[in-house]
């Protein structure tokens, strides 16, 4: 554990050397979400997640011209696991409940990469007739076609659902837009699927815990609320 963790950081810090770019992930497809009302909501109900990721899909072959074939039970079962652990974490949310829609998120994505329902299958006859899309994002979808339909439909939902409820979309880091950090993902996630909910707090341009990612008491954004509330010291979680 503690030697990934530590190979993780060298890694990532040998990502984080300043570059000149503008662009960030492509998430065209969270304007569709951010159009249903109570996405929040809607998304914990299994036919919306269904329904919504299955969208997503078609978003992604529409602009890259990758096809995929979902596999329900699996998605299902994604789902499922996911919204088991969220419940019985909703506490949190009275803390920070931005902070909690970013964890929720993580852990979302975490049982997408271990489920793994989608499988790249081929290419569409004509990707991207008429869109502009960035090279960049380009060669991550060519790289690891899955990983970027399971991230970009987290960070899609999450930027939506935030766009509702506090107005704007947090900003998205441009790691999300380097392929060597996908390589870095890809590799960490394959070995602990719980480093998909740090990789997601990096790609949101959050501080991720590398020892603990999907411990929600540990993330820096709930201590700091917590702290505040108790006069420096920590204080104790809600309860159930």
């Amino acid at each position: 554990m503690y030697d990934l963790t530590a190979r993780l950081a060298w890694q990532i810090g040998m990502l984080e050397s300043p570059r000149n770019r503008d662009l960030a992930m492509d998430i065209r497809f969270k304007d569709e979400l951010a159009s249903m009302p109570d996405l929040r909501h809607r998304l914990r109900r299994l036919r919306w997640f269904r329904a919504t990721f299955r969208a997503s899909a078609r978003a992604v072959t529409e602009a890259y011209g990758v096809r995929f074939a979902i596999d329900d039970a699996r998605l299902t079962r994604a789902f499922l696991d996911w919204i088991e652990i969220a419940e019985a974490e909703k506490r949190f949310a009275e803390i920070n409940r931005a902070d909690f829609i970013v964890f929720a998120a993580g852990l979302v994505l975490r049982e997408l990469i271990r489920h793994d329902p989608a499988k790249a299958t081929g290419e569409a006859a004509h990707p991207n007739e008429g869109t502009a899309v960035p090279q960049s994002t380009e060669e991550i979808v060519r790289f690891w076609p899955e990983g970027f339909l399971y991230t970009n439909y987290c960070v899609s939902a999450v930027a939506a659902i935030h766009e509702q409820e506090f107005g704007a979309a947090p900003a998205i880091d441009k790691c999300a837009d380097d392929l060597r950090t996908w390589w870095s993902y890809r590799e960490n996630v394959t070995e602990m699927p719980a480093y998909a909910v740090a990789f997601l707090d990096r790609f949101l341009g959050s501080e991720p815990n590398w020892i603990a990612p999907d411990h929600v008491p540990s993330r820096r954004a709930m201590q700091q609320v917590l702290q505040s509330l108790s006069g420096g010291t920590p204080a104790g979680l809600p309860t159930r």
